[in-house]
């Protein structure tokens, strides 16, 4: 069964994003703007809050990957007040992401104080629908403004343009252009780049993926606040929650993120992060749940335990082979996942820089790893090759001792 016919129950669930194009004065594409959409047919965002901005950097990060959604390109993403001022983090390095400051946001010296912080960081700063209200005292740290084309009086077009003008450093950007009118007004204002219905509407873009549990991401902010919490137990709650693990390898994998090195477990991840950052990571992940839950959604919890039920199988038979047990648990776990999900594995880890050991036992089953999860998937079945008969006590015992385990974790969720 494919994901989109499975029941609500199934413990999957379906994301969505919208995308915008963002064009320079010779057409040629240079950025996209990532908006909020609660369904595939949506025509604009029903929530623009603190969440609705979660949900999207959580989904752009640590589902779609930035990489897929945009490419070599930039991407501007709208912030509320809660992250400018840092009451929310941003969990992501300064690089492709333009943070555009939204024009309801009310200006004040909290508001300066925290932009400043973040162009000192090194993000590209945007002024959303400029037009003045406070907005003006952001200017000197912007790289760029943003202004509505449509609709607006081209007298009084030509004097905010003059005013942002003043900053050399400042790009600008039209927006909402509707018409060839517009479109020809802009390109005479000399704006640098462009962004409207004419250009190229929002396109909304799905993914089906797990739901994660908010019990692990409560459990895991708590851990990850205790100065007494080590890696290794950090690991053990990620990995109880397969959709948890699955965020977590993709926002480790995320080029915002600045990783430039190929992982192999969930303890890769966790290390590469940092408590800190994966804190972040996990605030945001909890936050962004909120706009999409259904009170209705509770996850299936055969289908999620035979995920970990497997990634356990392959860790406990790793062990008796001399096999890294932590690269045996991420095969299973995302072999698990794929299977669940009804999804290629190569499609599932195709954003995910696995070390190739990893990779190939997932998608091809090769190696010693794959012969691991060859065996594990061929116990559940009961297609279990002679060749691995001599020692089916133990591969009974293994087995019987996963699911014990996997029962244990979904009981305590």
């Amino acid at each position: 069964m494919h994901p989109a016919e499975a029941p609500v129950e199934s413990g999957w669930h379906r994301i969505h994003i919208g995308r915008q194009p963002i064009h320079d004065s010779e057409g040629a594409l240079v950025a996209y703007e990532l908006l909020f959409r609660s369904h595939p047919q949506a025509k604009g965002a029903t929530a623009r809050g603190a969440e609705a901005t979660s949900q999207v950097i959580v989904n752009a990060f640590s589902e779609f990957g930035l990489e897929r959604l945009a490419g070599p390109h930039l991407c501007f993403i709208n912030l509320t007040r809660e992250f400018l001022v840092g009451e929310l983090p941003l969990p992501f390095d300064s690089g492709s992401v333009v943070l555009e400051v939204l024009e309801t946001v009310t200006i004040d010296e909290q508001v300066i104080e925290g932009v400043r912080a973040l162009a000192e960081q090194g993000f590209a700063i945007a002024l959303d629908d400029f037009v003045g209200n406070g907005h003006e005292r952001l200017l000197e740290v912007a790289s760029y403004v943003k202004l509505e084309v449509s609709g607006i009086d081209p007298e009084l077009l030509r004097e905010r343009v003059k005013a942002c003008r003043a900053y050399k450093h400042v790009h600008l950007v039209a927006e909402r252009l509707e018409t060839e009118e517009d479109l020809a007004l802009a390109r005479g204002l000399g704006f640098d780049f462009f962004q409207g219905y004419l250009l190229g509407r929002p396109r909304v873009l799905s993914l089906d993926t797990l739901e994660p549990s908010r019990l692990r991401h409560l459990e895991l902010i708590s851990k990850l606040t205790d100065e007494a919490t080590d890696f290794q137990e950090i690991t053990e709650i990620i990995t109880c929650d397969p959709a948890l693990s699955y965020r977590v390898l993709r926002a480790a994998n995320s080029a915002a993120a600045g990783l430039w090195q190929q992982i192999s477990s969930i303890n890769d991840a966790v290390v590469i992060l940092g408590t800190r950052r994966l804190r972040h990571w996990v605030t945001l992940m909890l936050l962004s749940d909120v706009v999409g839950a259904d009170a209705g959604q509770e996850v299936d919890n055969d289908r999620m335990s035979h995920v970990l039920m497997r990634a356990r199988l392959c860790q406990l038979l790793s062990r008796s082979l001399g096999l890294p047990s932590d690269k045996a648990f991420t095969v299973g776990l995302l072999s698990g996942i794929a299977d669940l999900l009804g999804v290629h594995p190569e499609d599932l880890i195709a954003h995910l820089s696995l070390s190739s050991d990893v990779s190939g036992a997932i998608v091809d089953a090769s190696g010693p790893l794959g012969n691991v999860v060859s065996t594990a998937r061929a116990y559940e079945s009961g297609l279990l090759p002679e060749s691995a008969t001599d020692g089916s006590d133990d591969l009974a015992h293994a087995y019987l001792r996963a699911v014990d385990w996997s029962m244990n974790i979904i009981s305590n969720v």
